[in-house]
C-alpha cells in the first residue's frame, strides 16, 4: 500500500472514530435519561399500577358488578406480580424519557442533514410526544373500556339440572392485563405518529397528498387487520377502533396537503424575490 493509500485510510477513520464517539455519547445520555426516569418512577409503582387497572374498575362499576366490593385479579406466579411492576416502571421509565431519547437521535443526525431537512425534523420533537399521548388517552378511555365491557358481557350463571348453578366469572390475570394495556399504547401511540411522520417526508419530497389518496383502500385493509388483531371480536368494538384511526389517516392527507401548498407558497415567494 502506497503512502497516499495510507493518507486516505487515516483521513477516513478520523470521522469514524469521531462519529463513533458522538453515537456513544448520545447514547449514554438517552440510558442515563431511562435509568433516572425508571429510579424516579420506581418510588411511584403503586400509584402507577392503579392508574392502569382504573379502567378495569370502572368497568367493574359500570357492569353493577361493585360498589366499594373488593376488586379481584389473578397472580399465579411468585414472582409474577413483582415482575410486572418493575415492567410497568420500566415502561413508564421510557415514555417519561421519551423526550430526550428522541431529542439525542435528533441531535446525531441533525449534523448531517441539509437546513431543509433539519427544519423538517425539527418539529418532530414536540409533535411525536403530543401524538404519543393522544394514542394513549385513546386506549385509555376508549380501547380497554370497551375491551374490557365485551369481557364483563360473556361472565354468565347457568342452573344445572340437578340444581346447581356455574359461574362464569372474568377474572383477569393481572400480568395479561397490563401487558395488552401497555402494548395498546405502544401500538395507537405509534400509530399516532402517522401525521407526524408523513409531514415531515412530505417536506422533504418523499411522498403526496395525490400519492396518500390513492393509497386509502390499501390504508383501509391495513387499518381493519390493526383492529382485528387489537380489538375483541365483535363488530362494534373493531368499528370503534377503526374510525379514529382511519381519521387519523385522513388528518395525516390533510395535513401533507398543507405541508405542499406551503411549500409551493414558499418557492413562488422565493422566485419573485430571484426575479427582483
Amino acid at each position: 500500500m502506497s503512502a497516499a493509500d495510507d493518507d486516505e485510510v487515516e483521513a477516513s477513520r478520523a470521522p469514524l472514530l469521531s462519529h463513533l464517539s458522538e453515537l456513544r455519547t448520545r447514547l449514554v445520555w438517552a440510558i442515563g435519561g431511562v435509568v433516572v426516569a425508571f429510579a424516579i418512577c420506581f418510588f411511584f409503582q403503586d400509584q402507577i399500577f392503579l392508574l392502569l387497572t382504573n379502567p378495569f374498575v370502572e368497568a367493574m362499576r359500570e357492569a353493577h358488578l361493585t360498589q366499594n366490593q373488593d376488586i379481584h385479579m389473578i397472580n399465579t406466579d411468585a414472582f409474577g406480580f413483582f415482575m410486572t411492576k418493575m415492567k410497568l416502571v420500566l415502561f413508564a421509565a421510557l415514555i417519561v424519557s421519551f423526550p430526550l431519547t428522541a431529542y439525542q437521535a435528533y441531535a446525531f443526525v441533525a449534523p448531517g442533514l441539509y437546513k431543509r431537512e433539519r427544519s423538517a425534523a425539527a418539529p418532530f420533537l414536540i409533535a411525536a410526544p403530543v401524538m404519543f399521548a393522544l394514542g394513549a388517552v385513546f386506549v385509555y378511555y376508549i380501547a380497554m373500556p370497551y375491551a374490557l365491557r365485551f369481557a364483563l358481557q360473556q361472565q354468565v350463571s347457568i342452573q344445572t339440572s340437578n340444581g346447581a348453578t356455574i359461574h362464569v366469572d372474568y377474572l383477569p390475570k393481572v400480568d395479561e392485563y397490563i401487558g395488552l394495556e401497555t402494548t395498546l399504547i405502544l401500538a395507537f401511540g405509534l400509530f399516532f405518529q402517522m401525521p407526524v411522520v408523513l409531514s415531515m417526508l412530505a417536506r422533504v419530497g418523499i411522498v403526496t397528498a395525490s400519492m396518500l389518496g390513492k393509497a386509502r383502500r390499501y390504508a383501509v385493509v391495513g387499518i381493519a387487520a390493526f383492529a382485528a388483531l387489537t380489538a375483541p371480536p365483535d363488530p362494534i368494538s373493531m368499528g370503534v377502533m377503526m374510525i379514529p384511526l382511519y381519521m387519523v389517516f385522513e388528518i395525516s392527507i390533510l395535513v401533507v396537503r398543507l405541508v405542499e401548498r406551503r411549500g409551493q407558497k414558499d418557492q413562488s415567494i422565493a422566485a419573485v424575490q430571484s426575479a427582483e
